[in-house]
């Protein structure tokens, strides 16, 4: 009696203990994985390092020197030798660690046996980075970071630089405009591509950048920054005379370098290399970021008519990515389908656009049209995003790498106030003042009275 009274005490608290780590780790990962994770997954590496190493052939035959020491000082067997480890350094996701390969290895190598890596060390996942040659970082991730994400608190974002999203090796998503000019998003209805470009409104917002938006939605998506906007155009009427004027403004610019660099004034635009970068800040124009929400808005026709309007947009939007990067006009191309049937221009306007951001989206061909030519494998991925998680995506450029990201949750409150609080930001760019969007002033509500009047009487 006394031994099963004892055992009753002492189960109980290991019983609540087992309970409030499985109830950690299914709603709070980051807290679980911080208490106990780490601790665990550290221990089982370090202990079985050397062998899980071998197993996933990531060993070589030590050097001849090393067999005639340990020949020379000990009786023990000649073990092959793993890559030097570094230190371990944890993360609030996960762990990193340094490797330094071995001769002969690579770090394809080591990428090859991730998933290996993954299940003897008890993590979510595994990501091989390579720092240097011959050094090789792994960075262990200890759960699901898009299930529920939260960006990272200190992120080193510069000048047209956004942190938009995170990705799945706990890494933030960087929209980089002077790295990846111009961008193709695409996502179906509800798949979290309107938050994707809250995100971006609402992280240039506050710097000194011209945002200039063509919404033919009637202006549902873009109406609510109209406060943070040099020039909004709401129908293809109002996009088909935006657009030469941007173009103009492009064409200004380059006359602008010129004139400073000394090159001649009937030199192509294609022909010259430099951009507004090298211009002195005074006389530096200051960027433009074009945000085109549904851009096969701009492609649909129904008569003759439209079908000249249609040519002439989609050509002005082709010059502007091929030319605008060098004078500061980046593109930001969103829509729920694009693919070669919306007509002539289509593949020669992707084919401009570096960035590649693919949401759920309802066929195979859009995943193709965004991601194909880039990353075939990276297709599969596009498809398999499962509708009950918004915000997720496979993010790609054309030099052939991409991740998943999730980009967390913004109200359109918050970026609308956002844009608000920098609406003093708004630079004078006198070619867009006819198209400066209205900014709707908000009602003032008067206070309730504290005592309610009396009903009159007759």
């Amino acid at each position: 009696m006394t031994d099963l009274t004892t055992l009753l005490e002492v189960g109980g608290p290991v019983a609540a203990l087992g309970g409030g780590a499985a109830y950690a780790r299914a709603k709070h990962p980051g807290v679980y994985w911080s208490t106990v994770g780490l601790p665990i997954s550290t221990a089982r590496l370090l202990s079985s390092y050397g062998s899980v190493m071998e197993a996933c052939g990531l060993t070589v035959a030590p050097s001849r020197l090393r067999m005639l020491a340990v020949k020379a000082t000990t009786r023990r067997e000649v073990r092959p030798v793993p890559p030097r480890r570094g230190i371990i350094r944890p993360t609030s996701t996960g762990l990193r660690l340094r490797l330094r390969l071995a001769p002969g290895q690579e770090p394809a190598d080591v990428a090859a046996s991730a998933e290996r890596l993954r299940h003897a060390w008890g993590v979510h996942a595994v990501y091989v980075t390579t720092i240097k040659p011959g050094v090789v970082e792994l960075r262990l991730v200890g759960f699901d970071v898009l299930r529920r994400v939260r960006m990272p608190r200190k992120v080193d974002a510069r000048f047209l630089q956004v942190p938009v999203a995170l990705r799945e090796d706990a890494m933030p998503f960087i929209r980089d405009y002077r790295t990846v000019p111009h961008q193709l998003t695409l996502g179906a209805t509800l798949s979290g591509k309107s938050m994707y470009l809250r995100h971006l409104i609402a992280g240039l917002a506050p710097q000194a950048v011209a945002l200039v938006g063509i919404d033919c939605k009637r202006g549902v998506e873009l109406a609510p920054f109209a406060s943070r906007l040099s020039a909004l155009a709401t129908e293809p009427e109002q996009a088909v005379e935006l657009l030469p004027v941007l173009v103009k403004e492009m064409e200004d610019r380059y006359d602008l370098i010129k004139t400073r660099q000394g090159i001649a004034p009937d030199t192509p635009a294609e022909e010259i290399t430099s951009d507004i970068w090298g211009l002195p800040e005074s006389e530096r124009p200051v960027p433009l970021v074009l945000f085109v929400d549904e851009v096969a808005e701009l492609f649909l026709v129904a008569s003759r008519k439209d079908e000249e309007r249609r040519d002439e947009m989609v050509t002005q939007l082709i010059r502007l990515a091929q030319l605008g990067r060098a004078a500061g006009i980046y593109l930001e191309v969103c829509g729920q389908r694009f693919g070669a049937e919306l007509g002539k221009g289509a593949t020669m306007l992707r084919a401009q656009l570096t960035g590649r951001v693919c949401h759920r989206v309802n066929d195979e061909a859009s995943a193709k049209m965004a991601l194909g030519d880039i990353a075939p494998e990276a297709v599969s991925a596009a498809c398999a995003i499962a509708p009950e998680r918004p915000g997720l995506a496979v993010a790609g450029d054309t030099s052939g790498g991409w991740s998943r990201i999730r980009t967390p949750y913004l109200s359109l409150s918050d970026a609308a106030a956002a844009c608000r609080e920098s609406a003093h930001l708004v630079p004078d760019v006198p070619a867009l003042k006819p198209f400066l969007p209205e900014v709707a002033v908000r009602p003032v509500t008067s206070p309730a009275p504290a005592v309610e009047p009396r009903p009159a009487t007759g």
